[in-house]
C-alpha cells in the first residue's frame, strides 16, 4: 500500500469486496483530494508510484486556485474534467463576478437559499456528467501494468464528484454496495482535521454563514446521499448503462471489468 506524503484523503480503491468472490485489484484505481498540498517527501512517493494518470475534476477556477504541486522527473498524463455541481468555488465565482460588493452578497444569499442536499447534488452531477464519467472508466480500462498507467481520480476534496465516479465504477464492475458505500462515506473521517477546517475557514472568510446545511454539504459524505446517487443510477438501468449512455463502448466496459477484477 502506497501512501502520498500531504495528502488526506488518498487511497487505493483494491480490495473492494466483488459480489462474485474476490476483491477488485490494487494498483489500478486510487482516489484523493487536490494534489496542491503533497509535501516534498509526497512528490517523490508520487513519482515513485505506479500512477501514471491524473483524471481532475476541478473546475478551472479551482485549479488554478490551488495547483497540483506534480514531480518533474517523469511524466504524467492529467486529464482535465471539470464539472461544476460539487464545485464550492461555486460561491466564489458568484461573487467574483458580480460587480459590487452589494451584488456579490445577493449572488451568495441566493445560492445559500438554493443550496442542495448531497444526494441531490449527486443526482444532478449525474444527469449532467455522464461523458466525464465514461472517460475516466475508459481511462481505468486502457491501464496497464508494464508502465505507469494507474489512474488517480481527484476534485477539491475527493469525496463528491471523486466519489462519485469511483462508486459509479465500482458499482459496474460488480462491487458489493455495502463496500461502495462505505468506501464514499469513509471520505468524512478522513478529511476531519487540518483539511475540514481549512475549507471552513476559507467559507467563513468569504463572509458566508457556516450553517450546519453548508458545512455537511463541504466535509460530510453520509451514506444515504451515494445510496441516493446509486438509487437513481439503479433506475436508468444500472452503472454498465449509465457509463454506456456517456459513451463507453461494450469492449471498454468489458476491459474495465477485466482491468479492475482480474
Amino acid at each position: 500500500m502506497i501512501t502520498i506524503d500531504g495528502l488526506q484523503n488518498f487511497r487505493d480503491t483494491g480490495g473492494t469486496p466483488l459480489t462474485t468472490g474476490g476483491v477488485t485489484r490494487s494498483g489500478v484505481l486510487y482516489r484523493s483530494e487536490a494534489l496542491s498540498t503533497l509535501t516534498a517527501a509526497g512528490v517523490e512517493q508520487l513519482a515513485a508510484s505506479d500512477i501514471g494518470v491524473i483524471a481532475d475534476f476541478r473546475t478551472d477556477l479551482e485549479r488554478g486556485a490551488a495547483p497540483d504541486v506534480l514531480p518533474t522527473t517523469r511524466a504524467f498524463q492529467v486529464v482535465p474534467l471539470p464539472l461544476l455541481e460539487g464545485a464550492m468555488t461555486g460561491f466564489a465565482q458568484a461573487a467574483m463576478q458580480a460587480t459590487d460588493p452589494d451584488a456579490a452578497q445577493q449572488a451568495i444569499a441566493v445560492a445559500l437559499a438554493q443550496l442542495p442536499s448531497l444526494g441531490d447534488l449527486y443526482v444532478s452531477m449525474l444527469e449532467h456528467g455522464a461523458v466525464s464519467f465514461a472517460e475516466v472508466a475508459r481511462l481505468v480500462a486502457a491501464s496497464t501494468d508494464d508502465s505507469p498507467t494507474a489512474v488517480l481520480v481527484h476534485c477539491t476534496a475527493g469525496k463528491d464528484r471523486t466519489g462519485v465516479s469511483v462508486a459509479l465504477l465500482l458499482d459496474a464492475v460488480g462491487a458489493e454496495r455495502s463496500a461502495v458505500v462505505a468506501d464514499y462515506a469513509a471520505s468524512a473521517g478522513n478529511l476531519e482535521g487540518p483539511w475540514a477546517d481549512r475549507m471552513r475557514g476559507m467559507i467563513t472568510a468569504m463572509g458566508l454563514p457556516l450553517t450546519p446545511e453548508l458545512d455537511a454539504l463541504v466535509t460530510a459524505t453520509p451514506a444515504a446521499a451515494i445510496e441516493q446517487a446509486l438509487g437513481w443510477v439503479d433506475a436508468q438501468g444500472g452503472s454498465g448503462d449509465y457509463l454506456r449512455s456517456g459513451g463507453l463502448t461494450e469492449a471498454e466496459l468489458d476491459a474495465l471489468r477485466a482491468r479492475l477484477t482480474a
